[in-house]
């Protein structure tokens, strides 16, 4: 009997990893969970470990790439409303991993509370967003964070102050837990003109976004070098309409994956590595790809 077995009501076997990741793509998961608290995400933690099995944690799919084959283990997303709650005490907040960046950045732009609008439109929930410590040219999500509540991967609970955790450029050490909830202290500013601020970022960043067609989908594939934007090094060495099986790169913008309904994983690997050879080739830069790869 496994202990898995406990969790039933929550476990989907062999879930289809195209419905959950932007790309559409990706084999079947072995163990799909959605824990509905702490107290039972922890447990069902506690129980992996014992029988052995690799968890991974899941966001909005926003930059996952899973592999054609699959991908055995327990994959945990936490979407059920107790990891969805926003707390706004000014000039702190605390909000969930399964909170969606957007919703995030509107609720403390309403309540006055500036710093995270900048973040508005870009894709991802917290979790995931602190983990990677989500950024634009103008903000890093983790230049707020007071303290964050984690999970490790055997099931205990670990409070974090922002000095003990190392925030670097797309990257923090949070990537070695499971995030459950971020406390912020923003700065106090008009809401109004916060929320100009805000529908102005996200008019740019909406009109910029590709309009995938029925049955594609789509991902950002590179990290921006510093000062730099790696969609004009695809354009520099000429790629901008380079394509592998049924990925090919958007023509708005380069840095971007589409895929047609018969495109694999391993097209977007492919395309990938074959950017990455032809801009080491030509410019001498390495592009450090963005999107995380299962397994």
């Amino acid at each position: 009997m496994s202990k898995l077995d406990a969790f039933s009501e929550i476990l989907q076997k062999d879930a289809s990893a195209s419905g959950l990741t932007w790309l559409r793509l990706g084999g079947p998961i072995e163990y799909l969970a959605r824990p509905r608290s702490e107290e039972e995400l922890l447990a069902l933690l506690q129980a992996c470990a014992q029988e052995g099995l690799e968890v991974r944690v899941l966001g909005d799919g926003s930059s996952l790439l899973v592999a054609d084959e699959g991908v055995k283990g327990v994959v945990v997303q936490l979407s059920e409303p107790a990891f969805c709650k926003i707390s706004v005490e000014a000039p702190y907040v605390v909000a969930g991993a399964g909170v969606k960046l957007g919703v995030l950045a509107t609720t403390t732009a309403t309540a006055g509370l500036a710093g995270i609008e900048g973040l508005i439109g870009v894709p991802g929930v917290l979790g995931g967003a602190a983990a990677t410590n989500a950024s634009t040219s103008d903000v890093s999500l983790g230049q707020w964070v007071e303290s964050a509540r984690v999970a490790t991967y055997d099931g205990r609970v670990r409070e974090l102050s922002a000095d003990e955790i190392v925030f670097g450029y797309r990257s923090s050490s949070l990537e070695n837990a499971i995030v459950l909830s971020i406390r912020f202290r923003l700065e106090p500013e008009p809401a109004q003109e916060l929320f100009r601020r805000l529908q102005k970022i996200w008019i740019i960043r909406e009109q910029a976004r590709p309009k995938p067609l029925s049955g594609e989908g789509f991902a950002r594939m590179f990290k921006n070098p510093r000062g730099e934007r790696a969609a004009e090094f695809i354009a520099d060495v000429d790629m901008t309409k380079a394509s592998v099986g049924g990925a090919r790169l958007c023509d708005a913008n380069p840095n971007l994956v589409t895929t047609a309904p018969n495109a694999t994983s391993e097209d977007v690997r492919n395309l990938v590595l074959m950017l990455q050879k032809k801009t080491r080739a030509q410019l001498g830069v390495d592009l450090e790809s963005e999107l995380t790869v299962w397994p």
